[in-house]
């Protein structure tokens, strides 16, 4: 079958992929509509850990059911459905520990397109079908639920995170599509002051229509200099990185206030080395600032609840795909317009 690899690192490509066979809790499934995420650009153009030689790639999809096996229960044929991105062994051990992202190894909620194939292809498996897949609900778009199998959830899980509570101030670091989301997920819990950082005039747009209350830019003057300003130089009771580089962390922890702030961190950052803990902002080790460091929460009790919130209009994600292409064959240009980020860009859906 068709199917968009990394071929080696830096290099993709279509590949004559074997077909998927059957598990007895798991369903065959090909894609109606696929979006490239920027993780995707991190697996093959950011490094990493080592991948699978023609690897199929993507994790963010809407699909058909073709198959069943004989244990699934909830599903049949011909279902559309929304796959999320994170895809956790339900019947691993540590599942029951509470820890479902990282259950059997590092990372291993994040399988598809990783350490196992991805959505990029004809057909895909997922092993476990009832745990697993999610139902859309009547009156939810396509283009809605493509955007709560990934972007919504991570998104919300930075927010969640941070333990937002009502009044609070809170700032959000990288208004990219899942800064976006955190947005909206911290006006859902109650903040009152959102104070969005980026620069790409679409994004600080969308951040105001999402509930952003200030926006400000690097380009305007140091960013911790201009949080503790606005906030008579206490700091925000919240920071939740989703965007930027290394230099982020130490801004997150400089900007943060004493005592009872949070940092949620549900951003990537690339390559080896350490990120820079600030001695004074974090009180040489006593400051009561809380770090949370996050993978975003999958399963499909948790995309159901999402597409919930999507079905009663508490949230409407659909302004975040910008871009639309057609066709299996365009995930190779939708790739590359991530990486390349247009200006008008947020996300890119390939309607197959």
């Amino acid at each position: 079958m068709k199917a968009f690899v990394l071929k080696e690192p830096g290099v993709v490509g279509w590949y004559d992929a074997p077909e998927p066979k059957l598990t007895p809790y798991g369903a065959i499934l090909e894609p109606v509509a696929v979006t490239p995420c920027s993780s995707d650009v991190h697996t093959v153009f950011g490094g990493g850990s080592r991948k699978a030689p023609n690897l199929i790639l993507g994790h963010e999809c809407v699909a058909r059911i073709l198959e069943t096996g004989d244990m699934v229960q909830d599903f049949v044929p011909g279902e559309v459905v929304a796959v999320p991105a994170i895809t956790p062994d339900w019947r691993a051990k540590a599942i029951q520990e509470g820890n479902d992202r990282h259950a059997s190894a590092p990372f291993s909620g994040h399988q598809l397109g990783r350490t196992q194939p991805g959505v990029f292809a004809e057909k895909f498996l997922i092993p476990d079908a009832d745990t697993t897949l999610a139902k859309i609900p009547d009156g939810v778009t396509l283009e809605q639920a493509l955007m709560c199998v990934d972007v919504v959830t991570t998104g919300f899980t930075g927010a969640e995170y941070a333990d937002i509570k009502i009044g609070d101030t809170v700032v959000v670091m990288g208004i990219g599509p899942i800064g976006l989301m955190a947005v909206e997920g911290a006006r859902h819990l109650g903040a009152a002051r959102i104070i969005a950082v980026g620069t790409r005039p679409i994004c600080r747009q969308l951040a105001a229509e999402f509930g952003a209350t200030d926006i400000i830019s690097y380009k305007d003057g140091d960013v911790t200099e201009q949080v503790l300003s606005m906030t008579g130089g206490v700091g925000a009771d919240s920071v939740i990185i989703c965007g930027g580089g290394d230099e982020v962390f130490t801004q997150a922890v400089d900007m943060v206030r004493y005592g009872t702030g949070t940092i949620s961190n549900v951003n990537y950052y690339g390559g080896t080395g350490m990120l820079g803990f600030p001695k004074f902002s974090g009180g040489r080790g006593m400051a009561g600032k809380t770090i949370h460091t996050e993978l975003a929460k999958g399963g499909r009790a948790r995309i159901e609840r999402l597409l919930a919130m999507v079905k009663y209009g508490r949230i409407d994600p659909q302004k975040l795909v910008t871009h639309h292409l057609s066709g299996l064959d365009k995930v190779e240009d939708a790739l590359y317009m991530m990486k390349e980020k247009p200006e008008d860009l947020v996300k890119v859906m390939v309607t197959i």
